[in-house]
């Protein structure tokens, strides 16, 4: 098969887009419209052409799969996009049995109609006739098996500034403070902090700036009872300690380490131990991503001395001491530091807690990769890697941060698969939402692929020179 460009692979999404709403409008099966799209686009082989005339991305045949897996009370093994696009795209890669079967349930079609070989079974040929919601969407209920529920909290771009407006409204009415106007400034660091990463970071950049400039005008320009200026100085600092992670996402080290070290003086000033040693880890990735390796164990280390014991202690030792250790080549130190976090999760009555202040199974997935991977441990940090996309949502930060770890650790074994990694996070990450820590993974990424002649290191190569930067030599953030 010719190889297809990714101009012309954009123009075949386009119309194949285009041949489904005709063929929707016009009440045909999607069997029907399969060969519609075949017909006019001979490039697309019939897996691939399934997958369009029901609309979805590879993403969403991922989602369909891991559906299925839960449904049967099964962990997904974790087919990726890049997988599914070898199978689609190349005549010698083929799905296995297992995962033929979950591709015939998701799409509602036998094997023959993907155009997949199978042996001839029964229960394998007629596994597309599985009851469907909607257009194409197999229905898992009906094949009584619990389905996972989707919860959608909602935050959107309208509702971040409204939590900004809200607090500026209850200061018109009581410009002094009070006890009210305290819990308002809790409640918008904590919404900042569970939606850190539903928004690019310039935008939630400006809101928490913002939101802190409000607090401090209200703390300076008044007279404020202490206890309620207490907590103002409380909620600025954890305000300062965003701006502070926000700068070091946007690629800005020394705005950075100047917000975390006022979010370092207002959590010294209150006494919240939880803020300083959060600050402390902070400071530690930060001077770690300058390869200051001494500074960012020292840091860690005051920020262990700080922490309360359970979830802080844990998250210090996983993302500030463990990372560390490991660029310095101290793999017995990195084992115990590791160790020490699994115990301190295992004392924990919590045991994770959400957020960008909080600690969860994922990034502590992710921190181990990151560690094992340092040391040269490609096996083990992929492992983890796995580890923490499972329990992380595809298009997020989280999931990209996992998966180009992922890649990094198979660059050296499986470079064709390490870059369509890349290319799957540029796919489903916009520009905007890039964090400055995925953009050097994927910098890392491209050099480890470089030597290959893989036709995906070369598209990723082409990607990263086009990808705008974060934050331009205008000062202009990247669009979404």
């Amino acid at each position: 098969m010719a190889t297809i460009t990714r101009s012309r692979r954009a123009t075949i999404v386009k119309e194949a887009a285009q041949i489904r709403m005709y063929c929707q409008r016009q009440g045909r099966t999607i069997e029907r419209t399969v060969t519609a799209i075949r017909n006019a686009l001979p490039e697309v082989t019939a897996l691939e052409a399934w997958r369009l005339a029901l609309g979805w991305s590879r993403a969403d045949t991922i989602a369909q799969i891991s559906d299925l897996y839960l449904a049967d009370g099964l962990l997904p093994p974790g087919p990726s996009q890049s997988m599914l696009c070898r199978w689609e795209h190349d005549p010698h890669e083929w799905p296995g049995r297992e995962y033929t079967a979950m591709l015939c349930r998701a799409y509602g079609a036998r094997p023959v109609q993907l155009g997949l070989p199978y042996s001839g079974n029964n229960d394998l040929a007629t596994l597309g006739t599985a009851p469907k919601i909607g257009y194409g969407r197999v229905d898992v209920e009906a094949c009584e098996a619990p389905a996972r529920k989707e919860v959608v909290v909602m935050t959107t771009s309208a509702g971040l500034p409204a939590v900004r407006e809200s607090l500026h409204l209850a200061l018109l009415a009581d410009p002094a403070g009070s006890s009210a106007i305290t819990e308002l400034a809790d409640a918008a660091v904590e919404h900042y902090a569970l939606n850190y990463s539903k928004h690019p970071p310039h935008l939630l950049f400006t809101e928490v700036r913002t939101a802190r400039s409000l607090l401090t005008e209200a703390l300076t320009a008044h007279s404020v009872d202490e206890a309620v200026a207490a907590e103002l100085r409380r909620s600025i600092g954890w305000l300062s300690a965003l701006l502070g992670n926000l700068a070091f996402h946007l690629d800005d080290s020394t705005g950075a380490r100047a917000h975390l070290t006022a979010a370092h003086t207002y959590g010294a000033r209150v006494g919240d131990a939880r803020l300083t040693a959060w600050v402390w880890g902070a400071r530690s990735m930060v001077a770690r991503a300058a390869g200051n390796y001494a500074r960012a164990l020292a840091h860690a280390e005051q920020g262990l001395a700080h922490a309360p014991a359970g979830l802080a202690r844990a998250q210090l030792h996983a993302w500030a001491q463990a990372p560390v250790l490991a660029e310095q080549g101290r793999a017995e130190d990195v084992e115990a530091a590791l160790a020490s976090a699994a115990r301190e999760l295992e004392a924990d009555a919590v045991g994770q807690a959400p957020g960008r202040f909080g600690f969860d199974a994922a990034e502590y997935a992710l921190h181990k990769a990151e560690a094992h991977l340092a040391l040269g441990q490609c096996a083990q940090a992929a492992g983890q890697a796995q580890a923490s996309m499972a329990d992380t949502v595809s298009g997020t930060p989280g999931w990209a941060a996992a998966t180009l770890v992922l890649a990094l650790a198979e660059a050296a074994s499986h470079s064709a698969d390490a870059a369509q990694r890349a290319l799957d996070v540029l796919e489903q990450v916009p520009a905007a939402k890039l964090r400055a820590t995925a953009r050097a993974r994927l910098a890392r990424l491209d050099r480890a692929v470089g030597a290959t002649s893989a036709a995906a290191a070369s598209d990723l190569h082409e990607r990263l020179r086009s990808l705008p930067p974060a934050i331009n030599d205008h000062g202009t953030a990247a669009s979404a």
